[in-house]
């Protein structure tokens, strides 16, 4: 009876660990395709979810479509789903798009000022910034193979 009971616990705490280790939105579809669909999604900030909200006008929600890729033959367009990403893929993508880039920026500055001067360091800052962003622009594929929203059923 006693293993019964931690073998059920831990089931319990697997599933616990595996909804932390989640991302989820819920949206509504769009457009459904043969390779996948679109769902519009309310990314909401951490004020927009208060009550008194309205009284001190800081909230702010945008909306996004995420492209879902995958054969979804029974989804509808105007259907509400879930959509369901890992923490992981969300700290990949936020160390991509805000740590690196600091990091660059700040080697970038501080060599630049050293060797050249404070205005060629400030440039050579922003160009850094400019081809590293641009280096992510054409990656988007291979990038948008590893960042992906999946559809709960």
């Amino acid at each position: 009876m006693y293993l019964a009971e931690k073998v059920v616990n831990l089931c319990d705490f697997r599933e616990e660990m595996s909804q932390r280790e989640t991302i989820r939105h819920e949206g509504i579809v769009e457009y459904v395709g043969a390779e996948g669909c679109l769902v519009r999604i309310l990314q909401a900030s951490a004020c927009s979810s208060c009550s008194v909200r309205q009284l001190c006008r800081s909230s702010e929600s945008k909306e996004k479509v995420i492209e879902v890729k995958g054969h979804y033959p029974t989804l509808q367009v105007g259907r509400t789903v879930t959509l369901i990403g890992s923490v992981r893929q969300g700290l990949k993508a936020s160390i991509l798009a805000y740590v690196v880039p600091l990091i660059l920026m700040l080697v970038a500055l501080f060599a630049g000022a050293r060797l050249y001067g404070e205005g060629i360091g400030a440039l050579a800052a922003l160009m850094t910034l400019a081809i590293y962003y641009g280096v992510l622009y054409l990656l988007r594929d291979k990038l948008s193979r590893q960042f992906s929203f999946k559809i709960e059923s």
